[in-house]
């Protein structure tokens, strides 16, 4: 009997298919969304939101099984640092799957993988430039 064996395999092997996850959700963890086929949306979608539980409680302990999870220091500080406290007041679905068209190669499902809710920081907008009427002189060399 098949209880409580819901692995999704995706034809790989175990250790590739570890990778391939946490390669993935370092990805939309740095990129906060990313477009792949609904099977590894959906086995993505699990590790992702175990990951966020682990960055909002904050341990110590916690940080080292994420990065020992995610393979990437740089993706485990994003994720304690900004998406985590984003999510403090959530109890859980912290991502959302949005179905897309098939590939053309293969007709394999598309879909968007994303966090729910997330306001991601808006990039630093350039100083403000000065009126018409008041420019800096240029200096001469």
């Amino acid at each position: 009997m098949r209880h409580l064996k819901r692995t999704a395999k995706l034809g790989r092997t175990s250790e590739h298919r570890n990778a391939m996850l946490a390669n993935l959700v370092c990805s939309l963890i740095e990129h906060k969304r990313v477009t792949t086929t609904l099977a590894k949306a959906k086995a993505a979608r699990s590790v992702a939101e175990k990951m966020v539980t682990l960055g909002k409680r904050g341990t110590i302990h916690d940080r080292r099984l994420a990065v020992a999870r995610l393979h990437q220091e740089s993706a485990a500080k994003i994720l304690f640092q900004d998406i985590a406290p984003a999510f403090k007041d959530r109890q859980g679905g912290y991502t959302r799957i949005i179905k897309m068209n098939q590939r053309n190669g293969d007709a394999a499902q598309r879909a968007i993988l994303e966090w729910v809710d997330f306001v991601a920081e808006a990039p630093a907008a350039p100083a403000a430039a000065a009126p018409a009427g008041e420019t800096k002189p240029e200096e001469k060399k």
